[in-house]
């Protein structure tokens, strides 16, 4: 069975949270700092209410727009995330692009990823796959695994550029490198359908493994493919139920009718034995399941 793949998705960003005491100290100086007028001080005091453990999106916006006024990216960055979810604000896409081109111009990589964004989708600005791979590409460059996996989409499926698979292999296996599920997942595809690589279904499932055990359902549903076709891996219909179960729990449809479909060439005892693995591999790693 093959696979199509993933496709483009909503920016993920994070910031470490600030829990001991050097973190509140740090806070308290960057916020004295920020209310003095120092623009990167006020730009990381947005993005701390933002992302981390204070999250306050009035705050995050109030913060940002003082930065951005300044020219600071991080600012900037804020600012156009804030108008682009409408947090701490009305919701304004052509806002949103102003300002993230702002600091994608300066060289933020998230700004440039997210810019991307926009015009893949065309949020606040015409469709334009060629400014989305600009876009996409810049961000990639700085070593963003997002805009690694959605540049390699871009490559895989000829949008904004001339298809080109092993360049799509390549910047999915970036993006895998770094822990992007998604990556990983569409380098698996790419192993197994022999696209920009040699076809090799070991590495389809090392690849899908990966993803699958961060929880990624497309993943765990090939794998369970994979396991009752006996392609790169052994034939075991058990296995290939408890991978089915798991991806059926996560919410994908084809895995729940292909659990159906094997589960009529198993035993009753095969059956609970599956059932049984699903839960031990839960168990042991919690992150199967993306709920």
């Amino acid at each position: 069975m093959k696979y199509a793949l993933t496709a483009l998705l909503a920016t993920c960003l994070c910031l470490p949270l600030m829990g001991d005491d050097a973190a509140k100290k740090k806070f308290e100086e960057t916020k004295a700092k920020a209310e003095k007028g120092d623009a990167k001080a006020q730009g990381l005091l947005a993005w701390e209410y933002a992302y981390g453990e204070k999250k306050d999106p009035v705050l995050a916006f109030e913060w940002a727009k003082k930065a951005a006024e300044q020219g600071d990216s991080k600012g900037e960055f804020i600012l156009g995330r804030s108008f682009h979810r409408g947090l701490g604000t009305e919701q304004d896409f052509k806002e949103a692009v102003k300002w993230y081109r702002k600091a994608a111009v300066q060289g933020d990589a998230d700004a440039q990823y997210t810019l991307g964004l926009m015009y893949a989708n065309g949020i606040g600005v015409p469709k334009d796959f060629k400014e989305a791979l600009k876009w996409y590409r810049k961000a990639a460059e700085q070593g963003d695994a997002w805009a690694q996996f959605n540049l390699g989409n871009m490559y895989a499926n000829g949008r904004g550029v001339l298809e080109d698979d092993k360049e799509a292999v390549k910047w999915y296996r970036k993006a895998a490198e770094q822990g992007s599920a998604r990556g990983q997942y569409n380098l698996g595809f790419m192993y197994q359908n022999g696209r920009g690589v040699l076809q090799d279904d070991k590495e389809a499932v090392k690849w899908w493994r990966k993803a699958a055990e961060q929880g990624d359902a497309w993943a765990q549903m090939g794998l369970g493919v994979m396991y009752d076709k006996g392609e790169g891996v052994l034939e075991d219909d058990v296995t290939s139920y408890a991978w089915f179960n798991i991806a059926a729990a996560n919410g994908d449809a084809g895995a729940k009718n292909n659990k159906g479909i094997v589960a009529k060439k198993m035993t009753p005892d095969q059956i609970a034995e599956g059932q049984k693995l699903s839960r031990e591999m839960i168990a042991k790693n919690p992150k199967l399941l993306n709920k």
